[in-house]
């Protein structure tokens, strides 16, 4: 998910259809959420191609999207709280395949 402001936002469109505009975000940004904590990543320029894009909106960036319960923090420790999630992930998986020879039904 990419965040930027409604002056950050330029778009070119082609003559011949609406269906080929592309969006040209400058100091775009993606929103890292895992569990209650999140951190707003800096992607700098991004280019949507047109065949991508389905609806473009302003952000009111006054008004704040979040749960009050929600923490920001910085990228390294958002990478190592996907990286536990994913881990924790993995081993549900894992112990599952493990299980399932026990048929509970």
């Amino acid at each position: 998910m990419s965040w930027a402001g409604p002056e950050d936002i330029y778009l070119s469109t082609s003559l011949a259809s609406y269906l080929d505009t592309n969006a040209v975000l400058e100091g775009a940004c993606e929103r890292v959420i895992v569990g209650d904590l999140y951190c707003d990543i800096p992607l700098g320029l991004y280019v949507i191609r047109g065949e991508n894009v389905v609806l473009i909106g302003e952000l009111d960036l006054d008004k704040e999207e979040l749960p009050s319960r929600m923490t920001c923090v910085s990228p390294a420790e958002i990478r190592r709280a996907k990286k536990a999630e994913r881990d924790s992930s993995e081993l549900k998986g894992m112990m599952k395949q493990r299980m399932d020879f026990l048929d509970m039904d």
